[in-house]
């Protein structure tokens, strides 16, 4: 398994559509950056948010997770509450070959204002809008810019293919729009 280079990606985004939209140069003035970079691509967070509340003191849930536990935001800047966190998805639409895994971190500009980012890996042949979780460390409002950089993701090749994909599993968050909450699929008895 190996770090794959900007090339590489440009290639698999023509063969499979890999990353939609895809942004050839990385765009850096005036933004924070987005665009492909030497070993990976700076995804952008979209103008959707899902903002954490205690208005109506829920549980957090993952196994019941109650849609009150959140206030939805639609906008080009998302203001985080301090020591809170927010959901939000990317801008681009993936489609993960089988033979290709994504590991992403979190941007250096936001790290260094106390912003987490956090995002599960992209397994093989998984699709959709990747759900992006931001945490605000600070005890202090944290402001988070729509369709501007916010992670990277770094692409790794396997020497051999994996026995089941992500597709082939039938994975809940197969072909994911918008920001998606927890799921937990029910069981079967």
């Amino acid at each position: 398994m190996g770090l794959k280079s900007d090339r590489w990606i440009k290639e698999m985004v023509e063969k499979h559509r890999m990353i939609e939209p895809f942004e050839f140069n990385l765009v850096r003035k005036g933004v924070i950056s987005y665009g492909i970079s030497s070993y990976g691509y700076d995804i952008r967070v979209a103008d959707e948010f899902l903002i954490f509340t205690d208005v109506y003191s829920t549980i957090v849930d993952p196994k019941n997770f109650d849609d009150r536990s959140f206030v939805k935001v639609k906008g080009k800047e998302c203001i985080i509450p301090p020591n809170s966190f927010c959901l939000a998805r990317t801008v681009e639409y993936f489609r993960i070959p089988r033979g290709v895994m994504g590991i992403c971190l979190g941007k250096s500009t936001y790290a260094r204002c106390g912003i987490v980012v956090n995002i599960t890996p992209l397994e093989p042949e998984w699709e959709g809008h990747l759900t992006i979780e931001i945490s605000n460390t600070t005890p202090l409002p944290a402001k988070i810019y729509a369709n501007e950089g916010i992670a990277q993701v770094i692409f790794l090749e396997a020497d051999e293919m994996c026995e089941v994909s992500y597709k082939d599993r039938k994975g809940k968050y197969q072909g994911q729009r918008g920001v998606t909450p927890p799921k937990v699929e029910k069981e079967v008895r």
